[in-house]
């Protein structure tokens, strides 16, 4: 019996790919549109949206979570675009969090909305946070973003750490030339505060306004924020994802590095992604994706909707592009992917 015969011929209860690495985590974008235009996000110019006919209804989303749990989903985070942007997001993670079977729901946003909605969000079961913020400097953030937003979104993290949410994860894509310099400071707030810093290498994604020849690779970000103190690398659990955690000595909080380029975690990848327009998307390098939203709404059934997750479970890829040197790409925007 082949991997694909088997898998097919399992029931609901374990998605498992070829190169049996156990799928356990869907990341969901619930909008392609956003409040702020990140240099090393959008492409200069126009930027197609999705019609709003083609975007998932909630209900439709809570359907294929629902069918996933059931192929042992059990990990769920909540990305866009700007998830907050759109309407009735409170509601619908209130309902999300009551699926059965899912452990884990967070949210990754960029702050811009955050303190009008932490209140719903903490009440519709939300308990950790991830929150995009590359500068710790006003005018720089207004360059990266094209928002002069820093004031609302370091008000609405520290609402947030008073309110409970924890963890707090900040991400920091590390750009060369553009905030290699507060890699340092980004690192140091973990002596003040309990915030899981995580340090992200950037990746060519898209068509972005921002270009740059070179990549800040982990291992000299470890070496400039190395100069606080020795970095102790931390026992992983069960919902750290990619990230490779470190406490520094006498701090707080932690910082933890996502190095797709430098240290790719490719063999212990267990994440799908679902797109806005409902397509399921096998790796986050690569276009390459299943039109779950064209099954459910041409009146497909759970098990079709379940088949084409094993399918995708199948059609996944070793290793993403980047170290594999196949000809597969990502055109597709980052702001639409989710991240």
């Amino acid at each position: 019996m082949t991997h694909q015969d088997d898998q097919q011929g399992k029931s609901p209860g374990s998605l498992v790919d070829r190169f049996d690495r156990t799928l356990n985590y869907l990341r969901i974008s619930v909008t392609d549109k956003c409040n702020l235009r990140c240099t090393y996000c959008f492409s200069p110019g126009p930027h197609p949206k999705l019609q709003h006919s083609d975007i998932l209804r909630y209900e439709e989303i809570l359907r294929i979570v629902k069918v996933g749990a059931a192929l042992g989903i059990t990990k769920i985070r909540i990305t866009g675009g700007e998830p907050l942007v759109r309407k009735g997001i409170s509601d619908f993670l209130k309902r999300l969090t009551a699926i059965p079977g899912l452990s884990d729901v967070s949210l990754t946003t960029n702050g811009m909305l955050l303190d009008q909605h932490l209140d719903r969000i903490r009440n519709a079961g939300i308990k950790r946070l991830n929150i995009s913020l590359d500068s710790l400097k006003r005018e720089r953030f207004r360059k990266i973003t094209g928002e002069d937003g820093f004031d609302q979104v370091w008000h609405a993290i520290s609402k947030a750490r008073d309110m409970g949410f924890s963890p707090i994860k900040i991400n920091v894509v590390a750009i060369p030339g553009v905030n290699e310099d507060e890699l340092i400071d980004f690192a140091r707030l973990t002596f003040s505060y309990p915030f899981h810093i995580r340090f992200i290498e950037y990746m060519p994604i898209g068509s972005p306004t921002f270009k740059t020849s070179r990549t800040l690779l982990t291992q000299e970000i470890k070496r400039k924020i190395g100069s606080l103190g020795l970095l102790t690398p931390l026992e992983q659990d069960g919902k750290d994802g990619p990230a490779r955690r470190f406490q520094i000595q006498g701090a707080l909080g932690e910082v933890g590095f996502i190095s797709p380029v430098s240290q790719h975690f490719c063999q212990t990848c267990n994440r799908i992604r679902l797109t806005a327009d409902g397509r399921l998307r096998l790796c986050l390098l690569s276009d390459q994706t299943l039109d779950i939203g064209g099954i459910l709404r041409s009146g497909g059934s759970d098990e079709d909707l379940i088949h084409l997750f094993q399918k995708a479970a199948l059609l996944k890829h070793e290793k993403h592009c980047l170290q594999s040197g196949d000809t597969y790409s990502v055109k597709d925007f980052m702001s639409s992917i989710g991240g």
